[in-house]
């Protein structure tokens, strides 16, 4: 059941389609109180709560312990200390002795601060008094989730090639250079599907153009690139260049759809472009024209775009660098008090996204000026709708990939997210595991991280290990920023182990395609913690480094460095595979209870489940080659079991076909079990 309070006038998230029951009197399960003009609300926990949600945010699965600040932020450096993330998702689930859910549907800042200042007290602050409190009851977490997910629509669908390899970094310069990465990638044995190109392919870094100089012959090129199996995927910042003449500038301006100042002038910072105007998300002229402007790159013969630097994330603003040097000015060079020179450091490194610049300029939300600071949370999550309400305009049949850095919750049925500028840090592979069924949870199914880590120097070993993680993730890109040391998978010297790890990803995507298409369409989730499949297990609800990935195995990545394995918590007996290419695997059956699980830096352990199948294609260079019509299957079983497997072309959009489903089935026929399909099964392992 799902109750829904109203507080105040709340601005229009668009996060919630379905249908809540208006409640009545004070908020079902939550205390209410005033403090400084702000409305504030505690529950208190049992002692053994799990507290799951909030989607893109730090430290682990139960939140528990934590300060949380859903404020889209631009923060690379996803310390245990950092409060708020790119994305803003107020949903959690508190689970123990009852279940429960709240969704804070609040367009600007909202704190969580989970048993951090008192143990077993939540408190929740929403920085205004406008906003919509929903309460889900449920049997479990996992009953929750799901009603929760009916009630926010259902997840953006991505195309089938964007499950494949994909490989990015800021930045490919020209033509010559993304050729070289194919050629590398396709002579070494490397499976790949996609390439991306950061900001460097524009002109002036300018959206939606692209350099003549770089690409003299963007359409021919684009297509060269088609030929061998690889989309070129670019990326669409959120600022727009002020330059006399740049269409997109002329138009915007003359139209008055850029976000204003005070005084009605449209508002600037400084981005990659130098002085830029943000385009008015929240308006719904603005989104359709910004929308629109995609179409150029489509019809190019591009397939799949990323969104960017949309919290808004801004370099400074004018107004912030006249402070600063006007606190220069007056600032004492001879002082010997060392708090002096603390607080010049932070002037200095404060010029970036500052919340007095985020509280400077408005919308026009079709007739209603807001303030930024009041929506914030919602530009990136309209500029992503922009983009794929421009795409039912402009391609209604055929799906295009989108995903974005900054987003809230609704912008899950628009595109998916990835999780942002990330380091290479062994803890920020582990965070990526963690946050999985998180973001699942909030409607992001079509997410995964920068594998190898964005900012700081990647190892063979942190790139293999993570590999060996993103080979379960929808999104599966290697991505680094300029400056690092090259981390494509063959800058270590011997390729085998990359192109091995690589190709076990091509023998799973039938099975995880069809578990991301079935998550999405029954508003499930693909990734789940053991306790949402065990709930009657006290152990699996301590488990945070083990995820359930669809609904035939369980994976236990290796996260530490040197490590030569790791303990596996089983709750029930599953067959162990060690993969170490999509070919050559070891098995061994092992019981329920705690194991240590030897995984060399080039293997990648998966748990098949009890009277479950595994089904598996031979691999390939990229998806269009993939070949679906002949499988092995693994199979840990002593009874009849089916499995219904989701195929569909990839590309269109009539999901409702019953048609797309394929049934693999172990069958005991003469005493003997074996595999049935209409597929071709060229091997059965049998377990």
């Amino acid at each position: 059941m799902i109750k829904k309070y109203v507080y105040g006038n709340p601005i229009p998230t668009n996060a919630v389609v379905g249908e809540a029951e208006n409640g009545e009197g004070a908020v079902q399960y939550l205390s209410e109180l005033e403090m400084n003009g702000k409305l504030l609300f505690n529950y208190a926990m049992e002692a053994d709560d799990i507290v799951y949600g909030l989607g893109e945010a730090n430290r682990g699965l139960n939140k528990r312990g934590g300060i949380y600040r859903s404020f889209c932020s631009d923060e690379p450096n996803q310390t245990e200390d950092r409060q708020s993330l790119y994305g803003a998702h107020n949903f959690i689930v508190i689970t123990g002795m009852i279940s429960v859910g709240f969704f804070i549907d609040c367009a600007s800042e909202v704190k969580f601060d989970i048993g951090y200042t008192s143990p077993n007290m939540l408190n929740i602050e929403p920085s205004c008094r406008d906003f919509t409190v929903y309460v889900i009851e449920g049997k479990s977490a996992y009953d929750i989730v799901r009603q929760f997910r009916e009630l926010i629509g259902r997840s953006y669908i991505a195309p089938r090639w964007a499950f494949g390899y994909q490989q990015s970094r800021w930045s490919y310069m020209n033509e010559d250079e993304i050729r070289e990465v194919v050629r590398i990638h396709r002579e070494r044995g490397i499976p790949l599907d996609a390439v991306y190109m950061d900001i460097d392919y524009m002109d002036g870094y300018k959206d939606f153009t692209v350099s003549n100089e770089r690409f003299p012959d963007f359409p021919q090129f684009v297509q060269e690139m088609r030929d061998q199996g690889v989309r070129l995927v670019p990326i669409i910042d959120a600022g727009v260049k002020i330059e006399e003449g740049y269409d997109i500038y002329e138009e915007g301006r003359q139209y008055q759809l850029f976000c204003k100042r005070a005084d009605g002038s449209d508002f600037v910072a400084g981005v990659w472009p130098g002085r830029t105007h943000f385009p008015d998300f929240m308006n719904s002229n603005a989104r359709m024209w910004f929308g629109s402007k995609y179409k150029v790159l489509i019809d190019s013969g591009i397939e799949g775009f990323w969104n960017d630097m949309n919290e808004p994330a801004m370099f400074y603003t004018e107004e912030g660098i006249a402070e600063a040097k006007e606190y220069l000015e007056n600032f004492d060079f001879a002082t010997n008090d060392p708090g002096k020179f603390f607080e010049l450091r932070e002037r200095m490194s404060g010029l970036s996204n500052r919340m007095k610049d985020y509280e400077s300029f408005y919308h026009n939300m079709d007739g209603t000026i807001v303030r930024h600071d009041q929506v914030h949370n919602l530009y990136g999550a309209n500029m992503t709708r922009a983009a794929a309400e421009g795409f039912e305009q402009f391609s209604p049949d055929k799906r295009i990939l989108l995903f974005s850095r900054s987003s809230y919750i609704g912008s899950h049925r628009y595109g998916g997210i990835w999780t942002g500028d990330n380091q290479s840090w062994w803890s920020h592979l582990l965070l990526n595991i963690k946050m999985m069924p998180s973001l699942n949870m909030c409607g992001y199914l079509y997410t995964g991280a920068d594998l190898g880590g964005f900012g700081c120097n990647c190892t063979r070993d942190l790139l293999l290990r993570w590999l060996a993680f993103g080979i379960f993730t929808p999104l599966m890109r290697n991505h680094a920023a300029a400056g690092t040391r090259r981390q494509e998978a063959y800058a270590f010297g011997d390729t085998e182990d990359f192109a091995n790890i690589i190709s076990i990803r091509y023998s799973l995507i039938p099975y995880l395609y069809s578990e991301y298409m079935k998550a999405c369409l029954n508003n499930d989730m693909m990734f789940r913690p053991l306790a949402f499949e065990y709930p009657a297990d006290n152990f699996a609800r301590t488990v945070e480094d083990q995820l359930m990935v669809g609904e035939s195995i369980m994976i236990a990545p290796v996260y530490e460095q040197n490590a030569v394995g790791r303990y596996v918590y089983l709750p029930e007996d599953m067959l162990l595979v060690i993969f170490k290419s999509s070919s050559v695997r070891k098995y061994q059956i092992m019981k329920k209870g705690m194991h240590f699980i030897p995984a060399a830096v080039n293997e990648v352990p998966v748990f098949v489940r009890r009277n479950k199948l595994l089904p598996l294609c031979r691999t390939s260079k990229c998806t269009d080659e993939m070949d679906t019509s002949m499988f092995e299957i693994i199979a840990f079983t002593d009874d009849n079991i089916e499995y219904l497997m989701y195929e569909d072309d990839g590309i269109s959009k009539n999901y409702s076909d019953p048609d797309h489903y394929v049934s693999f089935a172990i069958k005991d026929v003469d005493g003997v079990l074996g595999a049935v399909s209409p597929k071709t099964i060229v091997k059965l392992s049998l377990f």
